[in-house]
Parts: C-alpha cells; sequence; structure tokens
C-alpha cells in the first residue's frame, strides 16, 4: 500500500487528479526496471486487466511526461519512445543496434569535462545527454553464430 499512497502524493504535488490511469502507470514504471514503450506498458496493463485502450496510454505517458514525474527517451532511431520513472538520477544509455535493448548506466564521467566546455566557452550548461550504440551479448552471440557484424 505505501506505493499507492506514493503515487497518490506525487500525482497531487504536480497538480493532477489522482485517476486510475494514472496511477496503473506511475506504479507500473516505479516497479519496471529499464525504460518501455507505450505498447508495452498498454500490454502490462492489458494482462493486469486494467481496462485502457493505448491512446488512454499516449496520452497519460504526455501528461506525466510535462509534469516530469516520468521521463521520456528516443534514443533509438526508430519513432518509439521510451518512458521510465524519474527518480532523478543521472544515467546514460547502452543501445543494442540489432534488438534495442537499452541498459541504463548510472554515474557519469562527464562533469569535469562540462566543467571545463564552461571555462573554454563561456556556456552554462545546463545538462547532457550520452547514448551508446553497440551489440548487447545475446546480439553478439547471434552475430557470431551467423558470421557476421551488421556494425
Amino acid at each position: 500500500m505505501e506505493k499507492e499512497c506514493h503515487c497518490d502524493s506525487l500525482l497531487k504535488d504536480r497538480g493532477l487528479k489522482n485517476t486510475k490511469h494514472r496511477h496503473n502507470i506511475l506504479e507500473l514504471l516505479q516497479a519496471e526496471q529499464e525504460p518501455v514503450t507505450a505498447e508495452q506498458i498498454y500490454c502490462i496493463l492489458k494482462e493486469k486487466d486494467v481496462a485502457i485502450n493505448l491512446s488512454t496510454v499516449y496520452r497519460t505517458l504526455e501528461t506525466l511526461s510535462e509534469k516530469e514525474l516520468i521521463v521520456k527517451h528516443s534514443v533509438t532511431n526508430e519513432s518509439k519512445a521510451l518512458f521510465e520513472y524519474n527518480n532523478q538520477v543521472h544515467k546514460h544509455y547502452l543501445v543494442c543496434v540489432e534488438c534495442k535493448k537499452i541498459l541504463a548506466v548510472e554515474g557519469c564521467p562527464l562533469h569535469q569535462y562540462e566543467e571545463l566546455l564552461e571555462q573554454k566557452t563561456g556556456f552554462v550548461i545546463t545538462g547532457h545527454k550520452l547514448d551508446m550504440y553497440g551489440l548487447c551479448p545475446v546480439c553478439q552471440k547471434k552475430s557470431d553464430k551467423r558470421g557476421s557484424n551488421p556494425l
């Protein structure tokens, strides 16, 4: 029950009405370990017998993203966005170019570089995004079996 209360207060703090769809989606994203698509969220909720349609999932995700309760990512070259709960932890991502799996990497080696760039250019840097692309271990094995390298 603690998570429910947490979702309720998060929505209220951002000036949002606590609807069952907002609550369900926010709770789902809090539980997920990796970013997920709107379609994945829809399927997970359907498996849990939540009455919702895909357009409602998209609208709810946009609302939660606008209120900064969740983070919307566009890290692949495909048009599908990925969503995750905004736990205020700065992350970078490893993206498999074959299966599109995304792995969050915590920790950032760029803070000193940001300071150097600010001194050198006069910019005030407010943030950055770093995504690294390659093959995950599973796709590497598949590629080795085929004898080809898609990169």
